[in-house]
């Protein structure tokens, strides 16, 4: 029966049990990424062509695929990063409510000095493609996707 208590005693004793995992250390790859997708939506919201520039690749593609509702035919929408940056200079998202300027990031992926980036804002998601570029992250690459138009509700019995 001592035994039995000695057994049990070590088995509840705060020695025994596990340690605890220790809090994971900051990452500054993430935040670095992070900052940079912050950098591309914020501009956008701010109409902040200096940060946007600053987030971006000088040999960025931005694409988007369209269709045709008439043909039902695929269309490659594109932009560059100077004209990227020319529209958010030229206004870019400022219009957008603060309660509706969405900005969720999401780091989806990474190796080395390559990641994939979720940024869900507004009106839209996108895609980003990063990679560590003389040191820096910078959006080489973006596929995005207009948020479907929110119908407004029709009045119960019509």
């Amino acid at each position: 029966m001592k035994r039995i208590l000695g057994v049990l005693a070590l088995l509840v004793s705060p020695t025994a049990l596990p340690a605890q995992p220790a809090a994971a250390a900051p990452d500054p790859e993430a935040a670095a990424i992070k900052q940079t997708a912050l950098d591309y939506i914020e501009g956008w919201y701010a109409a902040d062509g200096a940060r946007m520039e600053r987030a971006l690749h000088p040999e960025l593609a931005k694409r988007i695929v369209n269709t045709d509702p008439a043909t039902g035919r695929s269309q490659l929408g594109q932009m560059s990063a100077m004209s990227l940056v020319q529209r958010t200079r030229a206004g870019g998202g400022q219009n957008t409510p603060k309660e509706r300027q969405q900005k969720d990031v999401t780091i989806l992926d990474r190796f080395q000095n390559a990641a994939v980036v979720k940024v869900v804002a507004a009106d839209w998601i996108d895609y980003l493609q990063v990679a560590k570029w003389n040191g820096e992250w910078k959006i080489v690459n973006v596929l995005w996707e207009r948020k479907p138009v929110e119908q407004p509700a029709k009045p119960a019995g019509k």
